[in-house]
């Protein structure tokens, strides 16, 4: 059972600088922390076994208490004197209710619970809409309009109180007229109230404030587009228009009353509203169709929680990956984090690019539980620990990029400013396939326990952090190594390691399926990232006019969908997956190709990897191959090609062009391992696998996979340039040759 959970402020922490630590002890009982250095988080006996370091001198004896998290966002437009002041109204908004039959969801709330005053909409499920009045006298009416609303059908409605008359009215019209929706509906009460009373309240769109006025409650599910409200005499109050300022949170008041508010747990934006016509896909193009946001009562970008305990790094502590490490009476956890060099620090020449934005992605993931089709597709039963357990008990801490709002629509937005509870060292993932089953973070210790082994100095940063300088980040080292599963990159980021390519760099992609989406991050950098799954889907899939992302405006989906395919990059891409056994590695007559010696310096054998912690072997859960129409390199290399694969595994989606029956046995999957040398000097060795790094330990990391990423790697970080070959000179295996 669960007792210990926590986050820490930020993902990387600069040599020197400070990181905050927010812990909940669910049962109050005390707790100790420390900090570690991760070297090796893999628990399995089969290999190294788990290794952390801990630092000295670095401890506290911290009193437990639980926080908690509150998911669901609206929008806040702050108390004031003119909302305050409002006596007669009219309050008018476009709602599209994904969730029409839940009860209690709150469409608008200007409410003074103490004083019960002021009025709120709210959706009642099958019972329909309610207007509620105070006058902060003791006198509450409530205005219902009976019948259940269609789902993901747009609705106007209005709602109006006149003081003078006491009279309050609520309706509800659909936008067009459709087959089996009534053109309006109309309900008016004589509510004998003479007033609001003066609510001190903020008015509230999409939830209202909770009875002791700590947070929200009453989340509303679907979209609001184009709420105005009017108060005596028709006077403009407020009306706000959600397609301005769509990068951010704020939203404006275009009635020229200056009455801005903003978004509460980042609600998706850049969404399709009542007036989208299929004309303009591009919200940074359009002149309308584009006003409204859609709401969740699981959306979760910040848990708020307060702070525990901060440390100040030494100023000299090697970069690398660490953690907070927490240990009560009854539960332990982990909250890593990268430290990284400070700016005029020496530098290593390796640098590791920690994948924190392809572990935000998959932050949280509930998959197994609500996947109907998951054991089968990954031909074996999920193992869930104690992590998986409090995670499935406890959905309000959020779900993956690959999971669903409690509506239906795909999660958008994934923060890092929650407890994620499979980004932990020791932990298991029932995506990791058979042996170690590890998946991201974790696997990623692979790869850092074996430069810890060959002593090699490495600095660390992450996704974030090139995200935010580009080709500065990479640009001081001799190499620059990515993680097992590096999936999720910006445009920043891919065109920092392309700079950095062509510039003269070498890379060392240790893995598979990278490269994959494209993301963009937060403007205010806040930890939040986003992803758009447009033209193919992967959990779900974005609805038609929906593809632009929100925070830069840029159009979502696969790099290869963009003209930007991995291959472009590093040689290969993603081309299929399975999840039970992985596979081996057979050499191609390119790897003696004499380019190809220094990396094979000291190997005779043919077959490569047939061992390993994950799977079994070297080449799989994902894979990757070349590509020469998807842009890989004209001089590369196919140094490996991967065999004896199950037929669990498959091709992509993109992959395709038809399903047939028995697939995998017709047109079996492989990876290729790959090299290419560029104009500049530099070099790309590419694995082509995510389980590659799963074999570096075997044999005491004595083996022919160590052999080969030490072979790349002592050559990379050699400053002699690279003669780049003669394009066509080696090309890519033909299709002739694969079959």
């Amino acid at each position: 059972m669960k007792t210990l959970i926590g986050y820490s402020d930020r993902i990387s922490v600069v040599q020197g600088g400070e990181i905050a630590f927010k812990v909940s002890s669910e049962d109050g009982r005390p707790y100790d922390a420390t900090i570690v250095r991760l070297i090796h988080g893999d628990t399995n006996p089969a290999g190294p076994g788990y290794q952390e370091a801990e630092l000295s001198g670095v401890q506290w004896r911290l009193p437990g208490r639980p926080q908690t998290v509150k998911p669901g966002s609206c929008v806040v437009i702050p108390e004031n004197a003119r909302l305050s002041a409002i006596a007669s109204f009219s309050l008018d908004l476009l709602i599209w209710p994904t969730m029409p039959l839940k009860a209690d969801q709150t469409l608008a709330s200007l409410w003074d619970q103490t004083r019960q005053a002021g009025f709120g909409l709210y959706l009642l499920g099958a019972e329909g809409l309610r207007l509620r009045l105070g006058d902060g006298h003791g006198g509450v009416r409530d205005v219902n309009l009976p019948g259940s609303l269609l789902d993901r059908q747009w609705y106007r409605i209005r709602a109006s109180f006149d003081a003078e008359s006491g009279r309050a009215r609520l309706s509800r019209a659909a936008p067009t007229r459709q087959p089996g929706l009534a053109p309006s509906e109309t309900a008016a009460v004589d509510t004998g109230l003479a007033g609001l009373g003066g609510p001190a309240a903020p008015l509230i769109l999409a939830a209202r404030r909770q009875a002791d006025g700590d947070g929200f409650e009453a989340f509303y599910n679907g979209k609001i587009e184009a709420p105005t409200l009017r108060g005596d005499h028709d006077t403009a109050i407020g009306a706000w228009d959600f397609s301005i300022g769509i990068a951010g949170d704020e939203v404006r008041d275009i009635s020229g009353g200056g009455l801005h508010g903003r978004t509460w747990q980042g609600p998706t934006r850049a969404m399709t509203g009542h007036d989208w016509t299929g004309e303009v896909f591009d919200w940074t193009r359009a002149t309308s169709g584009y006003g409204a946001i859609h709401f969740h009562d699981d959306d979760l970008v910040d848990a708020g929680w307060e702070t525990d305990f901060c440390w100040r790094t030494p100023p000299d502590l090697p970069s690398g990956l660490y953690a907070a490490k927490l240990t009560s009476a009854t539960d332990e956890d982990y909250l890593p984090f990268v430290v990284r060099p400070a700016p005029q620090a020496a530098k290593a020449s390796l640098l590791f690019v920690v994948p924190t934005a392809s572990y935000q992605a998959y932050a949280n993931e509930h998959l197994a539980l609500d996947a109907a089709v998951a054991e089968t597709v990954h031909d074996h039963l999920p193992v869930f620990g104690p992590n998986d357990l409090f995670l499935a008990a406890h959905r309000e801490l959020g779900g993956s990029l690959y999971d669903r709002h409690s509506d239906g629509s795909g999660i958008f937005y994934s923060s890092r400013l929650r407890p994620i509870l499979n980004m932990r060292p020791k932990y298991q993932s029932w995506l990791g396939g058979t042996g170690s089953a590890l998946w991201q973070l974790n696997a990623d210790t692979h790869i850092l326990a074996w430069l810890e082994h060959g002593g090699v100095a490495f600095d660390c940063i992450t996704d974030e952090d090139l995200d935010a300088e580009g080709v500065e980040a990479l640009r001081p080292y001799a190499c620059v190594m990515t993680g097992t599963h590096p999936e999720y990159w910006s445009t920043r980021m891919r065109d920092g390691l392309d700079g950095y390519r062509e510039a003269g760099g070498r890379i060392m992609y240790m893995g598979g399926n990278g490269l994959y989406w494209r993301i963009a991050y937060a403007p205010d950098k806040t930890g939040t990232i986003e992803v758009r799954r447009c033209e193919v889907g992967n959990g779900w899939i974005t609805a038609p006019g929906e593809a632009y992302q929100a925070f830069n405006g840029e159009y979502g989906g696969l790099w290869r969908r963009l003209g930007r395919a991995p291959q472009q990059s590093v040689g290969v891409g993603f081309v299929g997956q399975g999840f039970d056994r992985s596979g081996v590695y057979r050499r191609t007559p390119q790897s003696h190709d004499p380019r190809a010696a220094f990396i094979f310096a000291g190997i005779d054998d043919e077959i490569i990897g047939d061992f390993g912690l994950i799977g079994g072997g070297a080449a799989g859960l994902e894979l990757d191959r070349t590509d020469a129409a998807l842009g890989t390199p004209p001089n590369t290399l196919v140094l490996a090609r991967s065999e004896g694969h199950t037929n669990n595994y498959l091709p992509t989606v993109e992959e395709l062009l038809i399903n047939y029956v028995n697939q995998a046995e017709i047109s079996p999957i492989h990876g290729e391992m790959a090299f290419f040398e560029t104009v500049a000097g530099g070099a790309v060795f590419s694995t082509g696998s995510i389980a590659w790094a799963g074999s570096l330990s075997h044999n005491g990391y004595d083996n022919t996979v160590a052999r080969i990423s030490s072979n790349v790697l002592k050559r990379f970080l050699d400053p002699t340039p690279f003669a780049a070959a003669a394009p066509g000179a080696k090309t890519p295996l033909q299709l002739e040759e694969m079959i």
